[in-house]
């Protein structure tokens, strides 16, 4: 019996310091952190088994139930967030000026997450207007979509789909924790803004009109103005994208 109990405390003991490791570790990453970087912290004969790991990390989330931060499982992993009730005050602690947005770009950033794969003239057909090579181009540059193929028709145009960093940023573990959008047209209050830290402005994808859209239809005013509103706070796309991005919390690390 008492042998047993050794070995029960030894077991506890082994539990609790795998839970501080990964605690340490998950604050210091820069990234979110899968099951085999955490694994791949130990060597042998302290490896611990995925059971352990999903052990740990499931008494690390019950412990921050009542804190300002949540332990989250996002596409690429696990991480400590800022829980989205307390964010506008964390919020404060980065004073630059935050890029906005085009309501074109967040137009065609939801098309690209809620159809994908997509074409570049499928999404003008949509929108009814060019697609500025500069949206495509800010679009990649933060990583939010990549090129996922080639159309099977003459000129194999490129299909556009989301990435891990997409996923990642608007805190979704998959493309079916996506609000559905009969949910998202009931959505009173929208900000059709991305709030992602200071850019240069050449960088913000504001400007919706490029000399290399001359063959094509050009841009309307509400496309270069984010601030126009002739689409109106209606249009279901904008709002996906607005409402996808008031549910992205601030990550801890």
């Amino acid at each position: 019996m008492t042998a047993l109990l050794e070995k029960n405390l030894e077991l506890a003991m082994e539990q609790q310091q795998l839970k501080r490791i990964l605690e340490a570790a998950l604050l210091a990453a820069a990234q979110p952190l899968s099951l085999p970087h955490m694994t791949a912290l130990f060597v042998e004969p302290e490896v611990p088994s995925h059971e352990d790991l999903a052990r740990a990390l499931e008494q690390l989330g019950e412990e921050c139930a009542d804190r300002g931060i949540e332990l989250k499982e996002v596409a690429s992993g696990f991480r400590f967030q800022v829980r989205q009730d307390v964010n506008s005050w964390i919020a404060r602690l980065w004073t630059e000026r935050q890029t906005k947005y085009s309501r074109a770009l967040l137009e065609t950033l939801a098309l690209i997450a809620y159809r994908q794969p997509i074409t570049r003239g499928e999404i003008e057909q949509i929108r009814g207007v060019a697609v500025s090579t500069n949206i495509v181009k800010t679009l990649e540059e933060r990583e939010w979509i990549r090129v996922v193929g080639y159309r099977d028709v003459p000129g194999k145009p490129e299909l556009f789909g989301t990435t891990k960093s997409f996923l990642d940023y608007f805190a979704l573990k998959s493309l079916d924790e996506l609000p559905a959008l009969a949910e998202i047209r009931d959505v009173e209050d929208f900000d059709a803004q991305l709030t992602l830290g200071p850019a240069a402005p050449a960088d913000s994808g504001e400007d919706d009109t490029d000399t290399e859209e001359q063959p094509q239809a050009r841009e309307t005013a509400a496309d270069a103005d984010p601030s126009a509103e002739n689409d109106g706070p209606d249009n279901p796309v904008t709002q996906a994208a607005a409402a996808a991005d008031s549910a992205a919390p601030e990550q801890t690390a």
